[in-house]
């Protein structure tokens, strides 16, 4: 089971509201961010490269801690520049993964 109550084996029935909500936590958890700051992000809040917290060591933290909580894999492949530039992509991303398993 996930944090909101939605089996982690069932992700077809997780909202957008629900992904947001655990990727938001997850940021807080692995990056040591203020939830106040985090739930202030927007779609265009800068992430890599923006926030000091997260650097090259805390990327591999973060995207460990999203495929564990939000029952996804991360593919190497799937990494690049564009999906941890902006919380907007990274939700986009997340979300495409989501639907994905």
């Amino acid at each position: 089971m996930t944090g909101q109550g939605v089996p982690a084996t069932d992700n077809s029935l997780r909202s957008r509201a629900s992904i947001d909500r655990d990727l938001r936590q997850i940021l807080c958890d692995v990056l040591g961010l203020d939830t106040d700051e985090v739930d202030d992000f927007d779609a265009d809040t800068g992430l890599f490269g923006h926030l000091p917290e997260l650097d090259s060591m805390a990327v591999a933290g973060l995207l460990t801690e999203m495929e564990d909580r939000l029952d996804i894999v991360i593919e190497d492949d799937d990494v690049d520049g564009e999906m941890l530039e902006t919380y907007g992509g990274l939700l986009a991303f997340t979300e495409a993964k989501v639907a994905e398993s």
